[in-house]
């Protein structure tokens, strides 16, 4: 019983990171430059984890009952996706050449730490996934079901990450050339107006 409900918390945890999201693109860019990417897949999961953690332990409650504090998440994460969307879009259109893609320096890791933290606790988004939805959800459980879910959910973050970030450091070659990094930006801006169309058709919903 016990492992059934962690792997509906794994099941479930996939679910929610699995499309593309900041964190996501952070750490897909990451892989690709083979720069740091290990440590920026594990800050993700270690950001994850604490959020989860505070979403089933009782921090879901707080925000699913305060319309206003779903309205500040929601279009806090409306307009971060939007933005986020653009940039990658800007990216796209603005792909370097073969010739000065060469040129194109490793971030530091100080650089590499502040952008993981900002793709995760400046994106309202990132609340709504794990402590809104995962933080609902796990809350209905008691004692040590709550915690088996829980930690289902976190190894779910754990293993995706690092998987992302070692795929894409594998496959770095093919996807650093110029057209398939393009279509990889174009994919992403995409999905983050995407996901910001239905951050807007779930506030919509709540407040009517």
């Amino acid at each position: 019983m016990s492992l059934l409900i962690a792997a509906k918390g794994f099941t479930l945890g996939l679910s929610m990171i699995i499309p593309i999201g900041a964190q996501n693109a952070m750490i897909l860019n990451q892989g690709i430059n083979k720069n740091h990417h290990l440590a920026a897949a594990g800050l993700c999961a270690l950001y994850d984890i604490i959020l989860i953690a505070i979403g089933v332990m009782g921090g879901s409650v707080i925000l699913n009952s305060s319309d206003i504090m779903f309205t500040l998440l929601s279009w806090g994460g409306i307009l971060f996706l939007l933005t986020y969307g653009a940039i990658s879009y800007k990216n796209a259109i603005e792909a370097p050449n073969q010739a000065t893609e060469q040129l194109i320096t490793s971030k530091p890791f100080k650089l590499v730490v502040m952008t993981s933290l900002i793709v995760t606790f400046l994106n309202p988004h990132a609340y709504i996934d794990t402590m809104m939805i995962l933080g609902s959800v796990g809350g209905q459980y008691e004692g040590n079901a709550k915690l088996y879910f829980m930690l289902g959910a976190m190894l779910a973050s754990v293993v995706w990450f690092f998987s992302l970030a070692a795929g894409a450091a594998k496959l770095s070659k093919q996807l650093k050339k110029v057209k398939v990094k393009r279509v990889i930006d174009f994919m992403i801006a995409l999905i983050m107006w995407i996901i910001a169309a239905s951050l807007f058709q779930s506030w919509v919903s709540r407040m009517m």
